[in-house]
C-alpha cells in the first residue's frame, strides 16, 4: 500500500468516525451534552466534543448527560484506543519492514550462450544498501494436454548461477536453453499457443535489517525477444571513480540478426 493510501484511509476513518458519533450524540436529545453556557449544542459542537473523546482529550467545557450520551462516550473512547493502536501498529510495521526495490527488465530475451541459447533477463538494485544472499528461483509454466484435458504443468530452469553473495548493482539471470530445458526446440508460436509463463522468485536478506525481503515478477511470451541481447548499463568512469550502473537503462535491448544467434 502506498504511504499516500495509507494516510488518506487513516484520515478518512478519523472523520468518518468523528461523524458518526456525533450525529449519535445529536440523535440522543437536546439535552445529552451541556454545555457552559445558556445554548445546547449543535452539531459542530457535537462533532468537536468527539474529537476530545476519540483522543480523550476533555478539555470540560462539554459533558455528557444521561444514559445513552455516557454510552456514547464509553463506546468512543474505546474506539479510540484500539483505532490509534492499530494505526500506530501498521505505522511502524511499514516502517520496520524492510522492502526490497528491486527492478525487472521489462522483457526477457533469447540471446547467444556459448554456442547455443539462454533465457535471460535482468534485475538491478534501486537502494543505496545491499541484499545478501539473493537467490533466485524461475520457473516455466506452460499448458499442456493429458488424457484429453488441458492441464497447467510447472518446471524448474536450471540456472548459471542461482545466488550471488551481494547484490549491489545488477544481475543478469541466465537460464541456458540445452538439450535437457523445457524451452529447448519451442518457438514464439508454441509459447502462445500453449499460454506460457516464465515465474520469477527472488530471496534474499537486506543488510540492514538482517530480515529476509522478497520480490516476483514474469514474463508472458509477448514480453519475450528472440533473437537480442541486453546493451551494457555500467558507467566506468575515466578518472577512476567506483563503477556504477545506469538503471534507467536496465530495460534496453539490441536485437540480432538470425545469422547472429546460433
Amino acid at each position: 500500500m502506498p504511504w499516500r493510501l495509507y494516510f488518506a484511509l487513516v484520515i478518512a476513518a478519523y472523520l468518518l468516525v468523528n461523524t458518526l458519533f456525533a450525529a449519535a450524540y445529536t440523535l440522543c436529545g437536546p439535552g445529552a451534552l451541556e454545555i457552559a453556557g445558556p445554548h445546547m449544542a449543535t452539531f459542530p459542537e457535537a462533532y468537536f466534543f468527539s474529537v476530545q473523546t476519540l483522543a480523550t482529550i476533555g478539555y470540560g467545557r462539554i459533558a455528557p448527560v444521561g444514559i445513552a450520551a455516557n454510552v456514547l462516550v464509553t463506546l468512543e473512547s474505546l474506539v479510540g484506543l484500539l483505532g490509534f493502536a492499530l494505526a500506530t501498529g501498521l505505522l511502524f510495521a511499514r516502517f520496520s519492514r524492510p522492502v526490497a526495490d528491486i527492478v525487472f527488465s521489462r522483457n526477457a530475451v533469447i540471446a547467444p550462450y556459448r554456442g547455443q541459447r539462454a533465457f535471460e533477463f535482468r534485475i538491478a538494485n534501486r537502494r543505496n544498501n545491499q541484499l545478501l544472499e539473493l537467490g533466485a528461483q524461475v520457473l516455466f509454466s506452460r499448458l499442456e494436454s493429458r488424457n484429453g484435458k488441458r492441464v497447467r504443468r510447472f518446471y524448474d530452469l536450471s540456472l548459471e548461477r542461482h545466488k550471488v553473495v551481494f547484490f549491489p548493482l545488477s544481475w543478469t539471470v541466465v537460464h541456458p536453453i540445452d538439450a535437457a530445458s523445457p524451452l529447448h526446440g519451442l518457438t514464439p508460436e508454441d509459447l502462445a499457443g500453449a499460454d506460457a509463463e516464465v515465474l520469477i522468485l527472488l530471496t534474499g536478506i537486506d543488510e540492514a535489517f538482517s530480515q529476509t525481503v522478497l520480490a516476483r515478477s514474469s514474463y508472458k511470451p509477448e514480453e519475450i525477444v528472440w533473437n537480442a541481447r541486453f546493451m551494457d548499463i555500467f558507467q566506468r568512469r575515466r578518472d577512476g571513480g567506483p563503477l556504477a550502473i545506469d538503471v534507467g537503462k536496465i530495460h534496453a535491448i539490441e536485437e540480432l540478426s538470425a545469422t547472429g544467434v546460433s
